[in-house]
C-alpha cells in the first residue's frame, strides 16, 4: 500500500545515509580493486571522481523532476537504480563494467537532495536547519562506522562484498521508503519546462551563490579526504584496509559532535553565523595542520588530527548553508536543493581528480590536508559574502523604515 504521509525522520535519515555510504564504504577497498582489475589508482579513483560528476549532472535534473511530480517517485527510482547498479558492480569482470555500473550507483543521490527539500517542504526556516542539524548528527552514525566495516569486508571476503552489501541495503531501504514515504510537495508546478526557465531567476540571486558555493566547498572536503586518505594511509603510512577505515571514521565523529551543537543552536542564531563558525573552525584546525607536516613532521596522528576539523567544521556549516539555498525561494526547493548539490558534487568531483593526480607517497600528507585548507578558506569567504549581502539587505530595509 502506498504511504499517505509524510516520512519519519528515521526513513530520511536511512535516505541520506545511504548516498554517503554509497561513497565511501568501499573507499579502503581502493587500491585493492586497481590491483584485482589490473588498473592504475588514478582510474580506479574515478569510482569517486566520476560518481560525484554524475550525481551532480543527475541532481540538475532530480530536483525540477521532484518539484514538478513530486519527491516519491523520484526517490523510489533512484534507489530501484541504485540496488541494480550494486548486483552490476559485484559481478563486473573488467574495470570498465565495474566503472559503468558505479556510475549508475550514483542514482542514490535522489535520496540525500530530495530528503532536504523534504524537510524544507514541511517545516519553516529556522526548524528546518534545526532539523538538519540533528539529522547530520543521526546519519554521520552510518558513514563514521561505513569505512570500517567496508575495510573489515574486504579482508573477511573480498572488496565485492561491499557491493552485495549495497545491493541488500539499498533494497531494504527503496521497501522502507515504499511503505513510509507519502509524498510531502504539495504544490507541484505546472511544467517540467517551467522548471528549468527558473533556473536564471535563482542563478541570478547573488545569496543564492554565497551559500551554494561555501556549501560546494565545505563537502568538497569530504569528499577529497575520502578519495585521497586511502593512498596517504596505505602508501605513505602502510595502513591496512581496516586501520584505515577506523582512522577514516574520525572525520565523521567530528561531523557528529558538532552537528548536535548545530542542533540545538540552529534556532538561535542567523545562518550566516553558524556558517562561519564552522568555516573557521575547518581552516584553523587544517592550517596548524599544514604548518606541521610541511615542517617534516609527518606522522598519522598529526595527519587525522587535522583532518577531523572538516568533520567539525561541516557540522556546524551544512545545516545552515543547505536551509540558506532553499530559502532563497522556498516554493522551489527541489530545484534549489538539486542545483546547489550538483554544484557542490561537481566540485567535489574536480577536486578529487585533482587530488588524485597530484598525490604521491612523498607529498601525500601535506600535499592532502593542503588541498582540503584551500577549499575551507574559500568556504569561508563564500560565508562572509553572504554575512554582507544579508547587512547590506538589513541597512536598506532600515533606511525604508
Amino acid at each position: 500500500m502506498n504511504a499517505r504521509t509524510p516520512p519519519s525522520m528515521v526513513t530520511l535519515i536511512l535516505l541520506t545515509a545511504m548516498g554517503i555510504l554509497s561513497l565511501n564504504m568501499f573507499a579502503p577497498s581502493l587500491t585493492h580493486i586497481a590491483e584485482d582489475f589490473g588498473a592504475d589508482y588514478a582510474l580506479v579513483s574515478l569510482s569517486i571522481g566520476g560518481y560525484l560528476a554524475v550525481t551532480a549532472v543527475l541532481q540538475l535534473i532530480l530536483g525540477p523532476l521532484s518539484d514538478r511530480y513530486g519527491r516519491r517517485p523520484v526517490l523510489l527510482t533512484g534507489l530501484s537504480l541504485f540496488t541494480l547498479a550494486s548486483v552490476g558492480c559485484y559481478f563486473a569482470p573488467t574495470v570498465e563494467v565495474f566503472l559503468g555500473f558505479r556510475l549508475l550507483q550514483g542514482a542514490v543521490i535522489s535520496g540525500m537532495a530530495l530528503s532536504r527539500a523534504v524537510i524544507r517542504d514541511i517545516v519553516p526556516e529556522k526548524e528546518a536547519a534545526s532539523k538538519m542539524g540533528y539529522l547530520n548528527m543521526a546519519i554521520a552514525v552510518a558513514p563514521m562506522i561505513g569505512p570500517t566495516f567496508g575495510g573489515f569486508l574486504d579482508e573477511l571476503f573480498g572488496w565485492r562484498a561491499n557491493f552485495a552489501t549495497y545491493a541488500i541495503l539499498g533494497a531494504a531501504v527503496t521497501l522502507l521508503a515504499w511503505q513510509d514515504l507519502g509524498e510531502t510537495n504539495k504544490t507541484k508546478s505546472e511544467t517540467f519546462r517551467a522548471q528549468f526557465a527558473i533556473y536564471p531567476e535563482v542563478l541570478g540571486s547573488r545569496r543564492f551563490w554565497g551559500y551554494s558555493v561555501c556549501l560546494a566547498f565545505s563537502v568538497s572536503g569530504f569528499y577529497t579526504f575520502t578519495a585521497g586518505a586511502p593512498l596517504v594511509a596505505q602508501r605513505v603510512f602502510g595502513m591496512s584496509p581496516a586501520t584505515l577505515g577506523i582512522w577514516m571514521g574520525t572525520i565523521t565523529l567530528g561531523f557528529f559532535s558538532t552537528s548536535f551543537v548545530a542542533g540545538k543552536l540552529s534556532g538561535r542564531y542567523a545562518l550566516t553565523t553558524m556558517m562561519l563558525a564552522g568555516r573557521v573552525l575547518t581552516s584553523t584546525g587544517l592550517l596548524v595542520g599544514f604548518v606541521v607536516l610541511v615542517s617534516g613532521y609527518v606522522h598519522p596522528l598529526v595527519f587525522f588530527a587535522s583532518t577531523v576539523f572538516v568533520g567539525l567544521g561541516n557540522g556546524l556549516t551544512l545545516p545552515s548553508a543547505n536551509v540558506g539555498v532553499m530559502s532563497v525561494r522556498p516554493e522551489l526547493a527541489g530545484s534549489a536543493s538539486g542545483l546547489s548539490g550538483a554544484m557542490a558534487v561537481g566540485t567535489g568531483a574536480v577536486v578529487t581528480t585533482v587530488t588524485g593526480a597530484v598525490l604521491t607517497a612523498e607529498n601525500g600528507a601535506w600535499m592532502l590536508v593542503g588541498i582540503l585548507l584551500v577549499s575551507a578558506l574559500i568556504g569561508l569567504a563564500s560565508a562572509w559574502y553572504v554575512r554582507v549581502l544579508d547587512a547590506r539587505a538589513a541597512a536598506q530595509r532600515g533606511n525604508f523604515d
